[in-house]
């Protein structure tokens, strides 16, 4: 067949039949997803746009997710689908549990909605048509679709109105279906997600077809104004300033020569979270240590079971799954579990009465004068209120790892962050979390590394690894020779008071007891000189031993609504030696990321770093900048008057969408005075230019991010000394001379 004939053929065969199924799946693609508030991690809120400029994605997140005026009849469906998306998803806060749940969201809906007079209205043909609705849910939504007089060119853009106008519920289901580690709680599909809200629709809102004429206006309307400008003057200065920063101090550090070894007492691996910046900066002024960065878990990809409480997460970046399972305890397990049993028995009971029907005005009644006296003790003496706190990072750690695969892990570990020789006596992984009180949002403050968990057993687990004698041996047999004085330590860093827990200090000899509190002492004098930094923030002015007191107060502060900044004012991902920013205030502004480019001859570890830990710094990044642009759309919205749903959501009033941002107090001062940048995220790498080519060319995800504006990238190019920065066509530029991106 020649080729004219080959193409006449195709042209003339039928065009395939329409799948509601896929028009389905498209429509999801504008959702992201939102963790619950158990462990919460940052997402792009327009990561379903990052196929486009940002600046388009900007114009399609103004259309779908920033309209303040839905129509009247969509918020009634709204109203009504959260009725019963709330129960459904419930984690202990509802009274009692919706029945059937065990059977998925659409089954337990179908079979109870005909009880619901609200949504039928009392009209028994609506209720034989929600009797008669199709087992399957993709059957039910074309039901629905039909009777509300969806075309098919139409449904695609119909079901994805249904998703952005309720999407923080819609984004919920994203999470649970696409992201979750292991199964929800119940079954719950994307399918029996949209057949309910077409179901619901077409009860409420027969005419719902109007939605479309409506969106069509709204595209109108935002098409013909101008985007959110890109890049802003003051995002161009800052990240013109960092360059100029890192560009004089590797001059600087050249003239030294800043490769010659200085001999370090101890040397301590902090979470490349902008937080550790500060504190490493500090602990460095105070004696001779060296520190690095690198992502908080570790690079051990593990679930933790906590033996005390008996819980099961995840701790490791949820763009891995966890491979091994941890077993975790706290010492004197015993003594403690039940000490922690008590207790909480006690909290349930008390959350019982709490939240029935009518117990809660007895309850008044009974604990009034005691409750009185604890809001007291919890007001003005929060350091004596913790009878419930988040316990520390659990001790102990039970590893059930191969020996290839800790031998893997270990050498994969030190090679990332560079650390393959000049092996100091103390080396200390330090992971972290923060502690406040009284904070549904308390998980955006721990470590994302870690899916929003505290990072202290992963520490731990990477320190007992690199103890093993036979890891060592076996390590020295690929290069990495580790000096049989070199003792490995795991430790908490505390990002919301900065103070340092070590772990694995009993049973030391002397000699190396006494190295360790001689650290221990010194990083609590980095502490001191840290939270002085953290108060002045507040505009307060207070000695060393005065701002940690009020450090340590406010993170026990019950009505604290800003008990820690945590990533706000980020704008850099710096990867590269840390002589590179040694001598640089940073403001706590920058992700440091450890790295050699001469110790990775094939690229691996950039790669990794910039396809893992630079895209969650992304997330975080945009996470903050979007819940600055807008607070209610992609934010939470204020603490104050916030409520909780289900234990697992955040909401404004009692039925809205849920929240899917940071709240108001994260981002800004006051109401009106912003704390928190919106800057892109500057990526800047020491290496040359032709290593970061290399890896560009060969990984999609960094093409979609550099090309399309959502990150920037810039190198110190080693070589040529000098700072280039990558242009959206992927061409470099000398910095100083680059035009706006």
């Amino acid at each position: 067949m020649t080729a004219i004939a080959k193409e006449k053929s195709q042209k003339m065969k039928p065009k395939p039949p329409f799948s509601i199924e896929k028009g389905v799946k498209e429509s999801w693609k504008t959702i992201a997803p939102l963790w619950p508030l158990s462990s919460i991690i940052a997402v792009n809120p327009l990561q379903g746009f990052e196929e486009m400029t940002i600046e388009q994605a900007l114009v399609e997140g103004r259309i779908f997710f920033q309209q303040t005026e839905l129509p009247s009849r969509i918020e009634g469906v709204n109203r009504e689908t959260i009725k019963w998306l709330q129960p459904f998803f419930d984690e202990g806060q509802a009274t009692f549990p919706m029945p059937l749940r065990e059977k998925g969201l659409y089954t337990a809906w179908k079979t109870l909605a005909r009880y619901d007079k609200k949504l039928h209205g009392g009209h028994s043909e609506n209720k034989q048509w929600i009797g008669d609705l199709p087992d399957h849910p993709l059957d039910a939504i074309t039901a629905g679709l039909s009777r509300l007089g969806i075309s098919e060119k139409e449904t695609t853009l119909f079901l994805t109105l249904l998703l952005t106008t309720l999407s923080g519920w819609a984004a919920y289901v994203k999470y649970l279906t696409d992201w979750k580690q292991g199964k929800p709680s119940y079954p719950i599909s994307q399918l029996d997600y949209l057949a309910v809200r077409v179901i619901i629709t077409a009860l409420k809102w027969p005419e719902a077809s109007r939605l479309l004429d409506w969106h069509r206006s709204v595209r109108a309307r935002e098409e013909k104004h101008a985007s959110l400008l890109l890049p802003t003057k003051e995002e161009e200065r800052y990240h013109q300033g960092i360059l100029d920063q890192l560009e004089r101090q590797f001059t600087s550090q050249e003239r030294k020569g800043a490769n010659a070894y200085v001999k370090t007492t101890a040397q301590l691996v902090f979470c490349i979270d902008v937080r550790s910046e500060p504190f490493r900066r500090a602990l460095e002024q105070v004696g001779p240590y060296e520190t690095l960065g690198f992502a908080g878990f570790f690079g051990v990809p593990v679930a933790i079971e906590d033996k005390l409480t008996g819980e099961s997460y995840p701790s490791c970046p949820v763009l891995l799954a966890p491979k091994h399972v941890v077993e975790v305890e706290a010492k004197d397990p015993q003594k403690r579990k039940t000490s922690y049993e008590r207790g909480a028995t006690i909290k349930r009971f008390y959350q019982t009465l709490k939240y029935t029907f009518s117990a809660p005005f007895g309850l008044v009644e009974l604990l009034g004068l005691g409750s009185g006296v604890w809001m007291g003790i919890r007001n003005f003496f929060p350091h004596l209120s913790h009878p419930f706190k988040k316990s520390a990072p659990p001790l102990h750690p039970k590893i059930a790892i191969s020996f290839a695969e800790k031998v893997s892990y270990g050498e994969g570990a030190l090679r990332m962050m560079g650390l393959t020789e000049d092996f100091a006596p103390l080396v200390v992984f330090c992971g972290h979390g923060g502690t406040t009180q009284n904070n549904a949002y308390a998980s955006a403050l721990d470590c994302g590394a870690c899916a929003g968990r505290h990072g202290g057993a992963n520490a731990q687990v990477l320190a007992e690894i690199l103890n093993d004698q036979k890891v060592r041996k076996e390590l020295e047999a690929k290069g990495i020779k580790i000096p049989d004085s070199t003792l490995f330590l795991g430790a908490a860093h505390n990002t919301t008071t900065d103070a340092c827990t070590l772990y694995g200090t009993e049973g030391l000899d002397p000699k190396k007891k006494e190295e360790v509190e001689a650290l221990k002492k010194d990083l609590e004098e980095a502490r001191h000189i840290n939270n002085q930094v953290r108060v002045a923030r507040l505009g307060l002015s207070l000695d060393l031993e005065a701002a940690t007191a009020h450090t340590k107060k406010r993170s026990g502060d019950w009505s604290q609504v800003r008990p820690e900044w945590g990533l706000a004012k980020n704008g850099a991902f710096i990867v590269g030696p840390r002589d590179l920013t040694k001598d640089l205030d940073l403001e706590g502004r920058a992700f440091l990321h450890s790295y050699d480019y001469q110790k990775d001859g094939g690229a691996q570890a950039l790669t990794t770093i910039l396809t893992a830990p630079m895209v969650v710094a992304q997330w975080i990044n945009t996470q903050y900048l979007f819940s600055m642009l807008d607070n209610v759309a992609y934010g939470g919205g204020s603490k104050v008057t916030k409520n909780i749903t289900g234990k697992m959501g955040i909401m404004q009033g009692n039925a809205s969408d849920l929240m899917q941002g940071l709240p108001l107090q994260s981002v800004y001062k006051s109401d009106c005075e912003s704390y928190h940048d919106p800057f892109r995220l500057m990526t800047v790498v020491y290496a040359p230019r032709e290593m970061l080519s290399a890896v560009i060319k060969e990984q999609e995800v960094l093409q979609k991010l550099f090309k399309n504006g959502w990150v920037k990238l810039a190198c110190i190019d080693s070589e040529e000394r000098r700072a280039y920065q990558l242009g959206r066509d992927l061409s470099w530029s000398p910095a100083s001379s680059l035009n706006p991106l």
